[in-house]
């Protein structure tokens, strides 16, 4: 899922051959994203695209050969002053009389052509690990080498035309973007690489190669001192596809600046797209500067704030987060506290009435996203949260842009994956205290998924344990939200450490949150009359939680409840579908009321003899508390309610688990709910001051 769809779209023709190009934003100043080798589409630019057009207008376009653009044949239809003539049309379709360019690799001399033909138009270069042959002959190297046939019975090179034809074509694209990605933990960006490698194909990107190896204009480089637009060099120093020393020649004869990344590779703006996101926006607004406005507030003025990030995924999380809000300000009376999430949680703390701050709006739905992920009760968390990439880098920009702009004197992320990674990973944007709040720690492979999967996890583990390591210093506090023998017994991965062992070292533990007082025997029947039950009720309630993930599995349950209803006439059945499913969608059956999203839900939950619901933490969790017997049903390949979730709740010896696949005789589900509402033996005790617990470990950070 994008984390932005364009304003605008269409195509320019040239000669027979269509060029798709996208427009975002609006902004006195347009940002032109070129494309680059046609191996990958204007998709690259995906961490860019976001963020720049909040502040400016841009516009990126399909190369030909990558992307919605046709894909001529030949090698004339690539050579580079089809590129920016191409350029050009983009600009004359979308009314762009001038514009700053940016550049990534073959995109960057492209950009310089543009500049040095059409100086009137171009404001500023950015050129990005550029494809410039101005300190070595590498490319005379790979002219040789590129279009030979290797002699049969010999081991043909990765970097060869016959190879790409013949051979291996998918074996060279992981050897140039594993290339390409020199940094440490960059198997996301090198699978992105790889799937757009394919969408071209050999054949037109020998094409491509050729137009690049034998037809470039000579003299190129005795020209570029005649461009008179400003330009920044972004280079990394470990780039294995372009010599860093190009880059630094290219700043000295264009009199630009050169930005170094030290131990980065040749495509920074995908591995470390919060750094170059800052550099194009400040380049940008030094060739194009606007009029700003803006108050500064001297520090015994400020008054005590905090910034309070609240997990989109699943409602729970806001009601913990909430509760505990709610007993730090017991702390501090005078603590103001802005929310930055998005719905369904933004509806229910706004009910609140809490402040959701206004650049909520700009955060891309990561709900709608995980939605996308999912089959018939079926979410891969991990490989959703994997490419949900895009997302996170875009809703990190939302959250740096805000805390540049107004201060806090504490952020609390509650599972804002994106503000701790990208922190850890920039950690001179820290300029506040940090608190970072999880129930769970530890990727965890699924055992469909293979030795495959158990690499990515334990790579991704093993980051995050790096990250840890060498800059502690970004969390103030590390809180669990739980107990020690709720972490699973697990390790990290081959050769890393335990999970417990290491949770225990480096967090602290806040007991289970709950966000309310579970009711005694008195207090339920109170409850039960308040929202409408009749004491001779036997209330079966049905949640599957905030997403709409869970709609096949109400529909199984709708379809049990006739035979339920024959063993046990007195039973009444409340289906909560949360705020993403339609009630309207759901067949009809006597007995059962269907509501949409319930604020107090968990009062019905509190309330009821008996529950079905789906394998997430919280919802399991309130019902424990509560001491009401419930089954659960995970969803297929969803490590952290399949592992995570299922360790804590047998500690507390709490739920009956049920696999979907189970569910479709309708009989199972009913002798699993009956079995459960006979049930005698009680559940472990939830603590009830985990959120008085969470505050006082965050009350000192303020």
């Amino acid at each position: 899922m994008r984390a932005r769809l364009p304003d605008q779209s269409g195509f320019v023709e040239r000669d027979g051959v269509r060029v798709a190009w996208e427009e975002f934003g609006s902004g006195p100043v347009t940002v032109l994203l070129m494309p680059t080798w046609s191996i990958v589409p204007s998709a690259s630019w995906k961490a860019q695209v976001p963020y720049l057009a909040r502040h400016f207008r841009v516009v990126t376009f399909d190369g030909r050969g990558s992307g919605r653009s046709d894909r001529p044949e030949g090698t004339e239809a690539y050579l580079d002053e089809q590129f920016v003539a191409d350029a050009l049309a983009v600009l004359d379709a979308t009314g762009t009389e001038r514009t700053v360019v940016v550049g990534f690799s073959c995109g960057a001399p492209w950009s310089l052509k543009l500049a040095l033909e059409q100086p009137g138009r171009v404001l500023g270069v950015v050129a990005i690990g550029p494809a410039l042959a101005l300190t070595s002959g590498k490319d005379d190297t790979l002219r040789r080498e590129f279009a030979v046939r290797p002699p049969d019975g010999e081991a043909w090179p990765q970097y060869n035309k016959h190879t790409w034809l013949e051979r291996d074509y998918d074996g060279f694209l992981r050897y140039f973007f594993g290339h390409l990605f020199s940094e440490p933990h960059s198997t996301k960006q090198i699978e992105d690489g790889v799937g757009w490698g394919h969408e071209i194909g050999p054949e037109r990107l020998v094409d491509t190669e050729q137009a690049r190896l034998w037809c470039r204009t000579a003299g190129f480089a005795d020209a570029l001192p005649a461009i008179t637009a400003p330009v920044l060099v972004v280079h990394g120093d470990h780039d294995r596809i372009r010599d860093h020393a190009d880059g630094v020649r290219l700043a000295e004869l264009t009199g630009g600046s050169l930005v170094t990344v030290a131990g980065g590779g040749h495509a920074p703006h995908l591995r470390d797209p919060v750094a170059v996101n800052h550099l194009i926006r400040d380049f940008v607004d030094r060739v194009a500067p606007e009029p700003t406005r803006r108050t500064w507030t001297r520090a015994v003025r400020r008054p005590r704030r905090a910034l309070y990030l609240s997990s989109p995924i699943g409602l729970g999380h806001a009601r913990r987060d909430l509760a505990i809000a709610t007993e730090l300000r017991k702390h501090h009376p005078d603590l103001e506290v802005d929310w930055l999430t998005q719905d369904p949680v933004a509806g229910m703390l706004e009910g609140a009435g809490e402040r959701v701050h206004p650049a909520s709006a700009w955060l891309a739905s990561e709900s709608a996203h995980f939605e996308d992920e999912c089959a018939e009760h079926d979410l891969h968390a991990f490989q959703a949260i994997r490419r949900m990439d895009e997302i996170l880098v875009n809703n990190f920009m939302v959250f740096s842009d805000l805390v540049a702009e107004e201060h806090y004197d504490l952020v609390v992320g509650d599972e804002a994956w994106d503000v701790d990674y990208f922190l850890h990973e920039n950690p001179e944007l820290k300029r506040f205290a940090f608190a970072w709040l999880t129930d769970f720690v530890g990727w965890l492979p699924m055992t469909e998924g293979g030795e495959a999967e158990a690499r990515l996890t334990a790579d991704h583990n093993a980051e995050m344990l790096e990250q840890r390591e060498r800059y502690h210093r970004v969390r103030d506090a590390s809180v669990f939200v739980g107990n020690p023998r709720d972490v699973v017994p697990a390790d990290f991965g081959p050769g890393l450490p335990s999970i417990r062992s290491w949770t225990e070292a480096n967090f602290d533990f806040a007991g289970y949150v709950t966000g309310f007082d579970p009711p005694g025997p008195a207090d339920r029947a109170r409850l039960r009359s308040r929202l409408g039950y009749r004491p001779d009720d036997v209330l079966c309630v049905v949640t599957v939680g905030g997403s709409g993930v869970g709609e096949p599995l109400l529909r199984r349950v709708l379809d049990a409840v006739p035979r339920l209803r024959r063993t046990v006439p007195e039973l009444k059945f409340l289906v909560a579908t949360g705020p993403r499913i339609d009630p309207a969608t759901l067949p009809r059956r006597q007995g059962v009321r269907v509501r949409g999203y319930l604020p107090d839900l968990h009062r019905h939950l509190a309330a009821a003899d008996v529950a079905l619901v789906q394998g997430g933490l919280t919802t399991c969790m309130e019902l424990t508390a509560c001491g009401v017997p419930f089954v659960y049903v995970p969803l297929r390949r969803h490590f952290e309610q399949n592992h995570h979730v299922r360790h804590r709740l047998a500690q507390y010896d709490a739920g009956r688990c049920l696999d979907y696949e189970d569910l479709r005789d309708p009989s199972l589900i009913s002798d699993a709910l009956l079995g459960e509402l006979r049930r005698e033996r009680p559940y472990r005790p939830v603590e009830t001051d985990g959120a008085a617990r969470a505050a006082a470990l965050l009350a000192p950070l303020l």
